[in-house]
């Protein structure tokens, strides 16, 4: 039996300067620009025909500060669709809580680097399929990483970073992901700084060398431009999911067309 590939929107949330909840959208990480409200923005994915959605607390790890679980729950109050929380988790307690206030699995990046442990404890208290560890990876061009790649004509390998980007781990991208496996990570969620915001497609490389290297699903995320660059990352990387914010947000292609497109290169999607 051939699995659907899933098609993900995703909301990037920071507080504004009244401190209340907004959806952000950025570019490399950066420059970031006020979207709409996270509210309102997941009740209409829900109705677009999203196959899942993620709420990415985008300073919570940064700033030092706990996830923002009320607007959490408001969200979930408002998808029938697995909903994913990142940003912010750091402990067992964390990632009960989170589940507690709707989330159907928690995304990790930061916590998880630092503390190994917390996958085996998340995936073992929660599942597995509640586990999401999150990459924010980078592309290095010396002589430090363990597995390379050729990118427009340089070797290279991916680096995890955390703190939503800003730090350096010297972490080998494809040596976390086997080990975050190894530990009961449910799926890998693949995020390119260099392609964020970009929308000049996905690092399919980076994503190629994860998907070769585990079992676990993978979402790829970054760089999505439009349907074409769906197809191309499922078609050349073997992604489990495709995720996108900009071209979503902002009306340049709808879900429907996107998974439209993929149908009619028998790529395998819910319609």
């Amino acid at each position: 039996m051939t699995l659907t590939k899933r098609i993900i929107p995703c909301i990037d949330v920071d507080l504004d300067d009244d401190g209340n909840p907004a959806v952000y959208t950025g570019v490399n990480f950066e420059d970031l620009q006020y979207t709409g409200d996270p509210v309102e923005m997941a009740r209409q994915y829900n109705e677009a025909g999203a196959d899942e959605f993620v709420f990415l607390d985008i300073t919570a790890s940064a700033d030092g500060r706990e996830t923002m679980l009320d607007v959490v729950s408001s969200v979930a109050d408002e998808v029938f669709i697995p909903l994913t929380v990142g940003g912010g988790i750091r402990t067992r307690e964390d990632i009960k809580e989170t589940l507690r206030a709707g989330a159907d699995k928690v995304s990790i990046n930061t916590a998880a680097l630092e503390r190994p442990e917390l996958v085996t404890e998340g995936a073992t208290a929660f599942g597995s399929q509640c586990i999401v560890i999150s990459v924010d990876a980078r592309r290095r061009f010396d002589e430090q990483g363990e597995h390379y790649e050729q990118v427009d004509g340089e070797s290279c390998w991916f680096e995890c970073t955390v703190k939503g980007g800003r730090e350096g781990t010297d972490i080998d991208v494809v040596e976390w992901a086997k080990e975050a496996q190894s530990r009961g990570a449910g799926e890998l969620f693949v995020n390119s700084i260099d392609a964020d915001g970009t929308k000049d497609g996905y690092d399919v490389p980076l994503t190629k060398a994860v998907c070769d290297s585990v079992s676990t699903p993978v979402i790829a995320s970054s760089g999505c431009g439009g349907p074409e660059d769906a197809y191309e990352v499922f078609a050349d990387a073997n992604a489990d999911a495709a995720l996108a914010a900009s071209i979503f947000h902002f009306g340049e292609f709808s879900i429907r067309e996107v998974k439209e497109y993929l149908a009619e290169r028998d790529v395998p999607v819910r319609l």
